[in-house]
């Protein structure tokens, strides 16, 4: 009766059940664009030629989401986060529409990185204004509504992309998403009432354009090196060299800015250096799988988009079914237990795919999909509401962002390296066999099965227990002040200890 109680607290039949609807809807864009695509990557290639330019459309999506993630974080605690996640969900629609009506590969390359642009403000501030309205109780039941949107799109994504793919044509990915951008928008403007006083906090455009530049120089350099131009010639050195200086840069600016849009405390935090480093791990393993096991199965094993998709989909379901009940095992056992049980079962997961090859059954790489999936739900979700817990409300979006951008920059940069890994096993092979894409995706599926030892060392420095770092005290008033006084919302006004 207890547990039904609290669950109708937390649901949507509480005062915040329509915010929730709110967050889980505009969490679904997110989700659907997530998983749609992979499997018509093949489609668009043969519509818009230039194969070797596929790992773009992810790339710069992802890199513009892990760049202009912190600027949303210092924006959503300077203004608050009704406007930024808007904002977010406008610019998301304008980039599907652009890309729905891309006449180039190249043209599709800029307009996804319009969609990374608005998705960068999307995810993290869902899950600041989830850390705003529940305690750390709720939260791990929340989890449970948002790892559900992550569920359906996980079938439903896939399913939709071979659709498209097969029928309909790739294009509709894209468009799908504009009835849904202006349904999550209005049904936030309706139920999102948000008061949070005006503090004037200057935004570090500089430290964005260090960042922007170096990050982006980076992956270019990865993508293209030993592909358009040689890793040693000097066109390669002058790339790798301006993303070292670039960065240098932003770290010096960074440390000397008023308000810094990756303020380096945020570094100085066991909690959180440890989940940075674990979500640079699974954004470069999702997307590692997700890009490259639709194109194994349908370049390999000669299935079908829409058969394609829903293989891949047992990855995409596994992660948020655990993530799902994650909330359950940290709070019982511990951030840390959460993390490296989950980390744990990824690693075994990765390790079976090094048994896949041409001849392998279908059943065989979705099973492995959805142990590494399920691996990874159960590291997800501790480590973001580790980091969150270790920061007062004033800090909570900086810590959500740093995360999420951390997220977002491995997927960004693994998708990068997996790329060039494939393109370089591939070089001069205009249509690469079974028995070729077999190997070059291989080289993919032995990357990821050491990372994911290195992700179970990273899970293993997280912080057991909340006690292990300071607690919010509940009751005190935030910014959305209604809400915090019953449910014991952490505010603005928390004060926190040091060494988190």
């Amino acid at each position: 009766m207890a547990t039904d109680t609290a669950r109708s607290e937390v649901g949507f039949g509480s005062d915040r059940g329509p915010v929730l609807a709110s967050l889980m809807l505009a969490t679904g864009l997110v989700a659907l664009d997530s998983t749609i695509l992979a499997t018509a990557v093949l489609s668009i290639t043969d519509s818009l030629g230039d194969f070797t330019l596929f790992p773009w459309l992810f790339t710069s999506y992802l890199l513009a989401q892990a760049v202009t993630v912190p600027i949303y974080g210092a924006l959503a605690d300077t203004f608050g986060r009704k406007p930024v996640m808007l904002f977010g969900i406008a610019v998301f629609a304008l980039g599907s529409l652009l890309c729905g009506l891309a006449s180039s590969m190249l043209a599709l390359i800029v307009f996804r990185a319009v969609q990374g642009i608005g998705a960068g403000a999307i995810q993290p501030t869902t899950m600041v204004i989830a850390g705003d309205l529940y305690t750390l109780a709720e939260r791990a039941t929340i989890q449970g509504y948002l790892a559900g949107v992550w569920a359906v799109a996980s079938v439903t994504g896939p399913l939709l992309g071979g659709i498209c793919a097969d029928y309909l044509g790739w294009r509709w990915i894209f468009l799908i998403n504009l009835p849904l951008a202006a349904l999550a928008a209005w049904m936030l403007v309706r139920n999102f009432d948000e008061s949070v006083p005006r503090r004037g906090r200057g935004i570090d455009w500089a430290g964005a354009v260090l960042l922007t530049l170096g990050a982006g120089t980076l992956v270019l350099g990865l993508l293209e090196g030993g592909h358009t131009w040689a890793w040693g010639s000097p066109v390669g050195i002058a790339v790798f060299g301006c993303a070292g200086l670039s960065l240098t840069l932003f770290v010096v600016v960074e440390a000397r800015a008023t308000h810094p849009i990756l303020p380096l405390w945020v570094f100085t935090r066991r909690v959180v250096i440890a989940s940075g480093v674990a979500a640079v791990l699974g954004g470069a393993l999702l997307f590692g799988f997700t890009t490259y096991v639709p194109m194994f199965n349908q370049g390999v094993l000669g299935t079908s988009a829409l058969v394609a998709g829903l293989v891949t989909g047992a990855l995409t379901l596994g992660w948020p079914l655990a993530a799902a009940r994650a909330g359950k095992v940290y709070l019982r056992f511990g951030f840390r237990a959460c993390a490296v049980l989950g980390s744990t079962v990824a690693a075994l997961g990765a390790a079976t795919t090094l048994l896949l090859d041409e001849h392998s059954p279908l059943w065989q790489v979705a099973a492995s999909c959805f142990v590494v999936g399920a691996g990874m739900g159960l590291v997800a979700t501790p480590t973001l509401i580790a980091a969150q817990t270790s920061a007062r409300w004033a800090e909570r979006g900086v810590v959500t962002s740093a995360t999420m951008f951390a997220r977002s920059l491995g997927s960004a940069v693994g998708v990068a390296v997996f790329g060039a890994m494939v393109n370089a096993r591939l070089a001069g092979v205009d249509a690469p066999t079974p028995q070729a894409l077999s190997a070059a995706i291989h080289l993919v599926f032995v990357s990821i099965a050491v990372l994911t030892v290195v992700l179970v060392a990273a899970c293993a420095a997280i912080p057991g227990r909340a006690a292990e770092f300071p607690v919010h005290p509940a009751g005190e008033p935030g910014p959305v002040g209604r809400l915090d006084h019953e449910h014991g919302v952490a505010s603005p006004d928390e004060k926190r200890e040091p060494g988190c």
